[in-house]
């Protein structure tokens, strides 16, 4: 049995029936045969079907929302939030997925030669917890647009919600087969991936499962797209507005916990700036609402499981162990971690150059554009970075000297359907979204027409 636990209250919610390696085949048997009547059917009815999710979900919003943070912690105000963005992914997809796979015609010795993009088939997901519903739908919306249909292997302490998202699918019209829940564990997921129905696979994950996942995919010359960890940065320079960069460097670290891939998580300050700013953001801080995530006036709920929490003690304490100073916070009750400062922090202590996943940042202090740079780069992981300062053409100009997939001048790094989102080094390949995401999992087929 995969069990889910409430991590506020430790309740038990549910049991669920995990799949024998026949269930999974007969799942696999009923998406390989959606997907070959799928494939056939128009942009208009896939944009339908597409749409319909989305009223489904706008409608259903309280129900989901609420089942997501009883089940992982999430405060409710920011699961509703979730789940109106999975709306808007759809309806962006299900407007312009037409036009992104349209064909291209190439002007070459042929007749006629143009590219077309064709769907693959079954395409696995293996997915989070942190946002159960965002990191499906992400996926799932472009896939579905192009042809593909869903197999999903979700994590196994959201298991409620994987079953809330087949039943949208089946709410909203789609073909029996088209998005299948599998209900396994991560030791099933090799199975999975070696079937021969399965084309490819996309995982938002840790880096040992896309590690694992990655080698099994490469043994089978099956395409992955890996969305990993991350230690973003927020990089304050002198010229910033404080008072703006403060909001939104807590709202980029504590937004859900602080339980995010894209979080800002390494606080590096300009030396002139470093009292200051951080006298506004410890106060902002304190301020943010701990408590039950089901009201919705808390910002900074439970971690989705106790383990975690104890993870991150460890990570703080260490540090401080080799130097860093706490500033606020630092002390756990069960799941529930404070929001926590550390200063003092150096590129080797393990808040600086490990994924930190919870309610807690180090701040690093430097001299100059170029020492901010290298703690930028000095990571092992490239999802993401945040810039903050007055002088725009500084900020374009060393967007280019930054190894991560984004820079975001004057902004918490997120995902929009409208921008290609991803990773570099440890945090990944591949990207998701935008009319580049859709275009991972299609065949790009080169057509080539001559005349006799």
């Amino acid at each position: 049995m995969i069990v889910s636990k409430n991590p506020y209250n430790g309740k038990v919610l549910a049991e669920h029936k995990e799949f024998s390696s026949e269930d999974i085949i007969k799942a696999l048997s009923k998406a390989d045969t959606a997907f070959k009547d799928w494939r056939k059917t128009s942009f208009e009815e896939r944009s339908r079907l597409l749409l319909k999710v989305a009223k489904v979900l706008k409608e259903n919003k309280q129900e989901y929302a609420e089942t997501m943070t009883k089940e992982m912690g999430k405060p409710i105000s920011q699961s509703l939030a979730e789940v109106e963005k999975c709306a808007w992914v759809c309806e962006y997809y299900a407007e312009n997925a037409e036009k992104q796979l349209s064909e291209e015609q190439i002007t070459t010795d042929a007749k006629e030669s143009f590219i077309r993009y064709d769907p693959l088939g079954v395409i696995l997901a293996v997915m989070p917890w942190n946002y159960p519903f965002w990191q499906v739908f992400r996926f799932a919306a472009p896939a579905l647009m192009a042809g593909n249909v869903c197999v999903l292997k979700h994590a196994s302490n959201v298991m409620m919600c994987a079953a809330n998202l087949e039943e949208i699918f089946k709410k909203a019209g789609f073909p029996e087969g088209c998005f299948k829940n599998l209900v396994i564990g991560s030791d099933k997921v090799e199975e999975v991936i070696k079937d021969a129905r399965v084309k490819a696979v996309t995982l938002t994950g840790s880096g040992p499962a896309g590690s694992a996942v990655a080698a099994t995919a490469g043994k089978e010359i099956k395409k992955t797209v890996l969305e990993l960890g991350g230690s973003n940065a927020l990089v304050v320079f002198k010229d910033a507005n404080l008072e703006k960069t403060v909001k939104v460097c807590v709202q980029a670290r504590f937004q859900n916990t602080g339980q995010s891939c894209i979080a800002g998580k390494r606080l590096l300050l300009q030396e002139s700036v470093a009292d200051e700013f951080l006298k506004l953001f410890k106060n902002e801080v304190e301020n943010l609402k701990s408590g039950d995530p089901m009201d919705e006036d808390t910002y900074v709920g439970v971690q989705a499981r106790e383990d975690l929490a104890k993870d991150l003690d460890k990570q703080v304490q260490e540090s401080v162990k080799m130097g860093a100073e706490i500033l606020m916070g630092g002390k756990r009750k069960d799941a529930y971690y404070e929001p926590t400062i550390l200063t003092g922090v150096t590129p080797e202590m393990p808040v600086f150059k490990e994924e930190t996943f919870g309610p807690a940042i180090g701040v690093t202090t430097f001299k100059d554009e170029n020492e901010a740079i290298d703690l930028v780069n000095a990571s092992q992981y490239g999802l993401g970075v945040s810039l903050f300062t007055k002088d725009l053409a500084k900020a374009k100009e060393l967007a280019g000297q930054i190894e991560d997939g984004a820079v975001f001048v004057n902004e918490l790094v997120k995902s929009d359907p409208r921008l290609p989102f991803g990773g570099t080094k440890n945090s990944g390949y591949g990207r998701e979204l935008s009319f580049v995401g859709i275009k991972e999992f299609v065949n790009i087929k080169t057509v080539y027409i001559n005349q006799f």
